[in-house]
Formats: structure tokens, C-alpha cells, sequence
């Protein structure tokens, strides 16, 4: 079956019964990019899962990183090598399973006067970073000279500029990449919900956990759902699931916080990306995507609400100051940014270390209930953490039950259906939406690299829906067609869904969802029968992300 057919908002009467009737061989709490992978292992090996999220998928952390798939060059500073050598593999297997989505760019790393990296140290450095991530051919790394480096980006400084490395990274959505990973996992046979939130666990008589009370937010009734394994992926909440399960130790989180800043392209008109030297010593990722550039990230210590994170004038004087000592002809100031965005980072503690010095290594906890904790780790490493995750789990089975199980294959299971194969076919697709656009008078390219980057080849059924429509504005017609598509095939259930996850609008194109908010609303309410006080709120709920992500505040929400 595909999971299309089923991972709609439209069937969520059914998915709540199959939750309710069904007993699971595993039920994973969580639906960021880490419980998206753990899901998809799993069903594909022949489990049968379930998964619940308390807001919508890649509301958290998988929503809120650099959106690289990348091999963590700063990690080698660390000499976490395993670090490096896995992220580099996985960053490669990954573009293979959808290569519209992760997506091939040169970083270009400037070697400045008095900068963190010399030339002779970045030359090594870099050839052991491609050594480790394997990386071949054309991607291998380059060092540039200052000519060479400046021409690359003529923005950088004149003056300072003593060269440069140029290496291979790849770009990506976080979470439209957790939205394609649960479609797959769905496809498999998973049982997948959100706004459902586990509040509670229950026990046997042996202390083992039985089943999870769970409350459902879009009708405000309870289920208790039941399984031999439960896993726990649940990201900076993780450890208040810990406490719920009373089997908090020494171990904990560690939670950093990281915001990017977003321009318009032509205000911060860089060539390409770059990862530059910031003056306390740390670096930052300037990145050109579509019609903005974003920078980031900080790195600060989080002890604020985990359910609002926000930018503080703080985060952001920090990055324009940043972005102005690196490019001295921009002079950027609060007033030219255009979103913003704030998430972060459940690393594992570690005594008298910074933020930017915590590993980003993943850890497992196993509790005397049975619960299995995933903390720690980062985007790209998400497959393997699944793997891990379903490993232990798979300790706990008998042998009979396991000897029935296929070993992991997501290492080749594509995440799009029709699947796109090679960054050559994506770029041939992206030539032939630009065609097809064209004709319909949509001429600039941005909206056939947007369609692309967005949803590979379901992008023909989005155009083909639009067709059904009769606005004049066929830009009208196609949003209205990417809602039907969302709703229909994505699990859209808010505003918020898809204009901040589906689509990414709130951050790479916010004047986009203030041109189109009472149009998408109005058909939201046709699909999904919504009553007026749900409305309301939630384009209050809206109105309030749109604040964040325009506002600088003086200080965390606690």
C-alpha cells in the first residue's frame, strides 16, 4: 500500500482505532527526524510500530537545525573521528535515498588573518576530513588561493583574506525530510499520529511498563496504547519522560540553543555557501537558499520553556555582528532581516565543557522498565541511531520472533515513490517543471526549484490539482493545490503544519504566508470541517510563530 493512501488527516478516525485495538511490537514516543527513522527500521524489518508525537512531526529539534546533511568538519577539531567517519557515509547514503531533498553544494571555508584555521592545517585537515567521509572525485577538496578565494566571493573581506578551502556539503529541509522518512514508514505498515501526546505510563506487576496513556488533542479523548517495546525519541523532552518513568540517573541532557537569522537574497547577496570565523573563536554557516540567505548558529546555554524558544537581541547583535565583520561592504542591521528561527540542541552533559565543546554523539538509556531513551546525536546520523534503537530493541525479543525479521535496509529504500535517482535527474525534473511552469505563466525560476526541492516528483500531482482551481492568480492555484496535497497526503492538521513544516514559507518565504493565509484558511476550513473557535486559534497559533520569527526579545520565555 502506498502512503498516500493512508497518511491523512482525513483517515485519523481509523488511525486513532488501530492504536486503540491493536497490541504493537513497538511504540516509539516522538516524531522528529530520530523516532521518523526509528519508525521506518523498524517496519521495514517486518515490526509492527506505532508512533505518537504531542505536536506535529519536526516540531522541535527537526525542525530548527542548520539543514545540512553534513560530515561535521568541526568534529575533527574535536578528533571525534568515528563522528566524522560515520556522518560522512551517512551524508552520502542519504542523497542516494533522495537526492532532490539532500542536495550536493561546495563549502567554501575562508582562511583569514588571525582565523581559527591556517593554510597548512586546513589543507591537512580537509584531506583527512575527505579521507574519513570518503568522499571522491570532484568533490574532494580544493584549496584556493586569495585571488581564487575572492572570486569565489567577492564579498569577503579584501584586506584579511589569505585564501581558502572549498569541500563538499550537502543541503537539506530537516523537516520535510522527517515528513518523507514517516510517509515511507507508513508505507511499511506503521501506525503513525500526531497532536496524540503520551502523558502517562502504566506498569505490571513487575514494574515492566504495559501500555501509554495518551490524550488526543484534536478530540480531547483518551486511548491507552499497548506494546512489547516502547522507545523513546522525544529530543529536549526526553528526560521528563525519564522522570515520568522514575529512572532519571547522572545522565541528562545537556540543552544548547541555536537561532539562524534569515535575509532576502539581495541583501546578502553571497555566491555560495561558506562557513567563516566568528571573533570569540567559533564559526558560522552563511548559506543561499532559493530567494534568502540564512546564517547560523549560535550556541548558548537553554534553561528556558521548552515549548517557545525564541531569538533574544542578543542571538541576533551576535550574528549581524558576525555577518558585518565577514562581508564589510553589507552593513546589515536588525531592520533587513527577514525570519528568523530558534531551536535546540538535546546533547548529552558532560562536566566543564562549553556548548560548542559537548559531543554530538547519540547515547542510549535503558531503564529497569523497559523504556529505551535515544539522546544526543545529529540530522545526519539519524538512520544509523534507528538502527541502534531497533538493535536493542531486538535484544529483548526471543528467538523466534527474530528469526523472522529481514536485517535493516534503509540504506536502500527510497524515500520518494517515484523516486528520483541522481542529482542529474533532479536537475533534468527541475528543467521540465521550469517548462511546464512557464507555460501555465509562471516564469520566474524560483518556483520550479521550489516545487523540486520540496517534493520531488509528487510536484506533477500538485500542478495537475492546480488545474482544478479557477483563480485568476495561478500562483493562488498552486498553493491551494500544495494544502490539498499536504492534507491529503501529509498529515497536514494546522496552519502551522503547513505553512512552518510542510512548506518551510514561515522561514525561507514569509511574505508568501501573509499574501496567502486567508486563502489556505478558507479551504483548510472546507477540508478539514473545522468549527469557528478552532479557526480562531489557530491562526492565532500562526500569528504568534509569524511574531517569533520577526521578533528579537529581550530575553527567553521561561
Amino acid at each position: 500500500m502506498e502512503a498516500e493512501a493512508t497518511f491523512s488527516v482525513l483517515n485519523r478516525t481509523e488511525t486513532l482505532e488501530k492504536l486503540q485495538n491493536q497490541k504493537f511490537d513497538l511504540a516509539i514516543i516522538g516524531g522528529g527526524v530520530t523516532g521518523a527513522g526509528i519508525a521506518l527500521d523498524a517496519a521495514s524489518r517486518g515490526l509492527n510500530v506505532c508512533l505518537v508525537e504531542k505536536n506535529d512531526f519536526a516540531s522541535g529539534t527537526s525542525n530548527k537545525s542548520t539543514k545540512l546533511i553534513h560530515g561535521g568538519l568541526r568534529y575533527l577539531k574535536q578528533f571525534e573521528i568515528g563522528l566524522v567517519r560515520e556522518s560522512g557515509s551517512e551524508r552520502a547514503i542519504v542523497h542516494k535515498l533522495a537526492p532532490h531533498l539532500v542536495i550536493p553544494e561546495k563549502m567554501l571555508l575562508p582562511l583569514v588573518e588571525g582565523g581559527t584555521y591556517g593554510k597548512m592545517m586546513t589543507s591537512i585537515g580537509l584531506k583527512v576530513y575527505d579521507f574519513l567521509a570518503d568522499v571522491k572525485g570532484d568533490d574532494r577538496r580544493r584549496m584556493l588561493d586569495k585571488e581564487e578565494t575572492l572570486d569565489k566571493e567577492p564579498l569577503l573581506d579584501k584586506e584579511v583574506v589569505l585564501g581558502g578551502g572549498l569541500y563538499a556539503e550537502y543541503r537539506t529541509d530537516d523537516a520535510r525530510l522527517t515528513i518523507e522518512i514517516l510517509k515511507k514508514a507508513v508505507s511499511f505498515g506503521a501506525t503513525i499520529i500526531n497532536y496524540c501526546e503520551m502523558e502517562s505510563f502504566n506498569y505490571n506487576e513487575s514494574k515492566k511498563i504495559e501500555s501509554l496513556n495518551c490524550i488526543d488533542y484534536n478530540t480531547g479523548e483518551k486511548l491507552m496504547i499497548k506494546a512489547n517495546n516502547y522507545v523513546s525519541a522525544a529530543g529536549p523532552w526526553v528526560d521528563l519522560l525519564r522522570k515520568k518513568d522514575h529512572s532519571m540517573n547522572k545522565k541528562h541532557l545537556h540543552l544548547t540553543k541555536g537561532v539562524h537569522i534569515v535575509f532576502p537574497a539581495n541583501k546578502l547577496p553571497i555566491s555560495q555557501p561558506l562557513y567563516f570565523d566568528v571573533p570569540d573563536g567559533r564559526m558560522i554557516f552563511a548559506i543561499p537558499r532559493g530567494r534568502v540567505t540564512y546564517v547560523g548558529t549560535t550556541d548558548t546555554n537553554y534553561y528556558g520553556n521548552l515549548n517557545r524558544v525564541v531569538a533574544t537581541k542578543d542571538d541576533a547583535n551576535y550574528i549581524l555582528e558576525a555577518i558585518n565583520a565577514t562581508f564589510p561592504d553589507v552593513h546589515l542591521t536588525e531592520k533587513d532581516i527577514e525570519s528568523n528561527w530558534a531551536g535546540l540542541r538535546p546533547l548529552i552533559h558532560e562536566e566543564d565543557k562549553d556548548p560548542s565543546e559537548l559531543s554530538r554523539k547519540d547515547e542510549l538509556f535503558i531503564s529497569d522498565s523497559g523504556l529505551i531513551s535515544i539522546a544526543g546525536g545529529k540530522l545526519t546520523g539519524y538512520r544509523r541511531m534507528a538502527q541502534r534503537v531497533i538493535e536493542a530493541v531486538i535484544d529483548t525479543m526471543d528467538d523466534d520472533k527474530v528469526s523472522k525479521l529481514k536485517k535493516s535496509e534503509t540504506k536502500t529504500i527510497a524515500l520518494v515513490t517515484p523516486s528520483l535517482n541522481s542529482s542529474a535527474e533532479v536537475s533534468t525534473y527541475q528543467k521540465e517543471l521550469m517548462f511546464e511552469l512557464t507555460a501555465m505563466g509562471i516564469k520566474a525560476p524560483y518556483h520550479a526549484w521550489y516545487l523540486c526541492t520540496t517534493y520531488g516528483k509528487k510536484s506533477d500531482l500538485i500542478i495537475e490539482k492546480s488545474k482544478d482551481f479557477d483563480n485568476t492568480d495561478v500562483l493562488e492555484r498552486l498553493i491551494r493545490a500544495e494544502l490539498w496535497y499536504c492534507i491529503h497526503h501529509e498529515m497536514t492538521n494546522s496552519l502551522t503544519d503547513f505553512f512552518v513544516r510542510r512548506t518551510g514559507r514561515l522561514y525561507f518565504n514569509i511574505p508568501s504566508v501573509q499574501k496567502y493565509l486567508d486563502i489556505v484558511l478558507k479551504d483548510a476550513v472546507n477540508y478539514l470541517n473545522w468549527n469557528a473557535e478552532r479557526i480562531t486559534s489557530e491562526k492565532e497559533n500562526l500569528e504568534i510563530l509569524i511574531l517569533d520569527a520577526t521578533t528579537y526579545y529581550q530575553e527567553e520565555f521561561k
